[in-house]
Order: structure tokens, then C-alpha cells, then sequence
């Protein structure tokens, strides 16, 4: 069912001003976000027409834009990876890990986005391969999904990476370890290397001239500057935060793909739209219980603003996986762990051939839904053919 009020609503409405506004201050990336949630599934992207084949009924599906900050696509994007990863899930407690960027290098990353968005993957990532391989910890090669958001519960600039690790690794023998149930690395020890890499390579990415500053940012060029502005936050504890194991595999997956496919914010989120401003449900996480869950009202222009701080640039793989999950050795690595945890291998099913076929039923009787006709851009359906009484043969012979 279609939610109430939409991202798209607020686009077509309100976007044309903004973007008038803001001409020459958007990014080609951006314009395409706006663009096509706007036009996502309506007669600017075609569609096709479908009818029962049971009793007839007819309807009018458009086409959806698939872009990945649009908040209609996510859900069926987020289904289709929850079903391809369904083989890579090991009977063992999974851990929920968070890492953050403090709010000044925050800044930082949003005038540089891919190099600093790819940097907190670094160095997240081999933190916790660092510290997990330590024998003094676990002693052991883990497996990590990582998933980048770049927004707070208000929409507002906040980078971080979501982990979800099983808990226990290879150790370097191809032996199975596994972590203790409630506990899987030291949070402090980790926020410090994390601290240390990230700093570390981030004035790397400073000395050869690849960061670019701008606005109030613009004085860190000098690296005097820069040096004194990093000093501020190396002094300071970056927080790594560490959930309790999940009740099982299947949660970690549907918790996950909640995660893997979210955008900035959803349209379930939405309030009230009026033209002018916007209401919505966010999280105070300064507060707790009921309180925590509050309603905010901003102008039109925020919200779209809001939403466009989280556009990623193109090309840029916010789903990462690591240690025994990465792509390379990721069937190896987990055939190996699966046989030292006693799991008998599956049966190799037999292939199934893949449909297309993936239209709702007839609401009406239940019926498998089939296309009758497709129609291009900016068309619209064939109108159904009207029917005229024949005059034919109904012509009295005078004769």
C-alpha cells in the first residue's frame, strides 16, 4: 500500500524552487537522486499493463528508477540480498558493531566523501581483523559485513559503519574458535587502533594533496592548521560500540538487510506535508524510553537539503564484507568453518529456472497477473477499445 505522504511528493512539489534556488551548487549526482525519485514509478519511466488470467482484472504498473537513495526501491532491493545471503549464515551468535566518526572529522568527510567514506571502511574493517587475529583476544580470522550510513535519525551529517561479525574466527591452524557468548572484542582497545589507523592514513591523504577544503574547512589546507585541528581529536575517545549476540542467524539477516538497504529517511517516517514544511518521526538518543521517540517539523528546503547530504558519489560500494566473508575466499573460508562446527554439508539442490515472474496476484481472485502491454516513456497505455453497435446488415431493403 502506498504510504500517505512520499519522498517523491516533496520532490515534485518543492524541488523545482529548490533547485532554482541552488543552481550551480548542485552535483550532477544529486540532480539524478531528485530526478528520478521524483519520476519513480510514474509514466516518465513507462511500465506495462497486466490483466488476470483468470477473471480479467486489468492494471497499470509503472516502472520504479532503482536508484539506491530512493525510499520505494529499498524494500525490494533489501529482499533479494536478504535471499542471496542466506548461504553465507554459520550456527554461531552474531555480534552488532558500530564504529563512528567524531563530529569534527565528520565535517571533514563530507567535503571529501569518497576518499574519507572509504578510509573509515579501512580502517574499521583491519581494526577488527587486527585485534580479533590478536592471540591475546581471540586469535583468530573473522568474517565482517560492513554497511556505511551517513545520517543521524534527523537526517543530519553522521558517518559510521554497522558491523555484524559471528562470533569466532579461524585460527591460523583452520581450527574453529568461537568468542565468549556475550562478548566479542574489547571496545576500548578497538576505538583506540581505529583512532590511530584512521589518523594515521587520513594525514597521509593530507601530505599528497588528494583532500579538498572549502567554506569555514578552507584554512585546513595549510597543514599547520590541519595538524592543530586533528590534535583536538586525537586527544579525545572515539566510541566503538558493541551489541549483545542476536537471538540467531535469521535475525542477524532480517536484522541486517533493514541496514543494508536503508536511506536517509523513509516514507513511513513521513507526517504531514503542507507545501511549505515537512513533519516527521525521528530518535532522540539523548533521551530514553517513551521520550525517545519525537516529532520534528522543518521547511521544505531542509528536508530536501537534508536528504541530499547522504547522495553518495557514483560507483561507490556501501555493502563491504571482510576477513572470511570477503569475495575471494569467502566459499573456502566458510566450507571450512562450517566443517569444524560439525555442520553437515547441504544436499545440492536441484536448479530451479529462474522466472521474472515476480508481479503481486490478482487482488481480485488471486490470479497469476500477465503483461499484455508495455508502453515507452512518457506514454501511457492504449486505451481499451470502445464497443459500437454494428450498423452492418441493419439497413432495411426498400426492395
Amino acid at each position: 500500500m502506498r504510504a500517505t505522504i512520499e519522498v517523491a511528493d516533496i520532490f515534485r512539489t518543492a524541488g523545482p524552487a529548490y533547485r532554482a534556488a541552488h543552481a550551480g551548487h548542485l552535483s550532477l549526482d544529486q540532480l539524478k537522486v531528485m530526478s528520478a525519485i521524483k519520476t519513480c514509478r510514474t509514466a516518465a519511466l513507462g511500465g506495462h499493463v497486466e490483466a488476470c488470467s483468470d477473471c480479467g482484472h486489468q492494471r497499470i504498473a509503472y516502472n520504479s528508477c532503482r536508484n539506491r537513495h530512493c525510499p520505494r526501491c529499498q524494500g525490494a532491493a533489501a529482499r533479494a540480498w536478504l535471499d542471496a545471503q542466506q548461504a553465507n549464515l554459520l550456527p554461531v551468535g552474531y555480534f552488532h558493531v558500530v564504529f563512528t566518526l567524531p563530529a569534527a572529522i565528520a565535517d571533514i568527510a563530507f567535503q571529501n566523501k569518497a576518499l574519507v567514506y572509504d578510509l573509515l571502511f579501512k580502517s574499521a574493517s583491519q581494526t577488527m581483523l587486527t585485534i580479533a587475529a590478536d592471540p591475546k583476544h581471540l586469535g583468530a580470522r573473522i568474517g565482517i559485513t560492513a554497511v556505511l550510513h551517513t545520517w543521524g535519525s534527523a537526517m543530519t551529517h553522521h558517518p559510521h559503519i554497522h558491523m555484524i561479525v559471528p562470533g569466532g574466527g579461524l585460527t591460523p591452524t583452520g581450527q574453529w574458535i568461537s568468542s565468549r557468548p556475550a562478548f566479542l572484542l574489547p571496545v576500548r582497545v578497538l576505538g583506540a587502533l581505529f583512532r590511530r589507523l584512521f589518523l594515521t592514513r587520513l594525514l597521509e591523504l593530507h601530505g599528497t594533496g588528494k583532500l579538498v577544503f572549502f567554506g569555514k574547512l578552507a584554512g585546513l589546507s595549510e597543514r599547520r592548521v590541519f595538524l592543530r585541528h586533528l590534535a583536538l581529536v586525537r586527544r579525545k575517545r572515539w566510541v566503538v560500540y558493541a551489541k549483545a549476540p542476536f537471538a540467531g542467524p535469521q535475525a542477524v539477516l532480517a536484522y541486517l538487510s533493514r541496514y543494508t538497504h536503508r536511506v536517509a529517511i523513509s516514507n513511513s517516517r513521513l507526517i504531514a506535508f503542507d507545501q511549505t514544511s515537512v513533519t516527521f518521526r525521528y530518535k532522540n538518543y539523548r533521551c530514553s524510553g517513551a521520550d525517545r521517540q519525537q516529532v520534528m517539523t522543518i521547511a521544505a528546503n531542509e528536508f530536501i537539503r537534508r536528504f541530499l547530504l547522504h547522495t553518495l558519489p557514483r560507483g561507490f560500494h556501501r555493502i563491504r564484507h571482510y576477513g572470511l566473508l570477503a569475495g575471494s575466499t569467502r566459499k573456502d573460508s566458510l566450507a571450512r568453518a562450517r566443517k569444524m562446527l560439525g555442520v553437515a554439508p547441504k544436499p545440492e539442490e536441484p536448479a530451479v529456472e529462474e522466472t521474472s515472474d515476480q508481479r503481486p496476484p490478482c487482488p481480485c481472485c488471486g490470479g497469476i497477473m500477465v503483461i499484455m502491454e508495455t508502453f515507452a516513456p512518457w506514454c501511457q497505455p492504449r486505451a481499451p477499445p470502445t464497443s459500437r453497435p454494428s450498423t452492418r446488415g441493419n439497413v432495411h431493403d426498400p426492395a
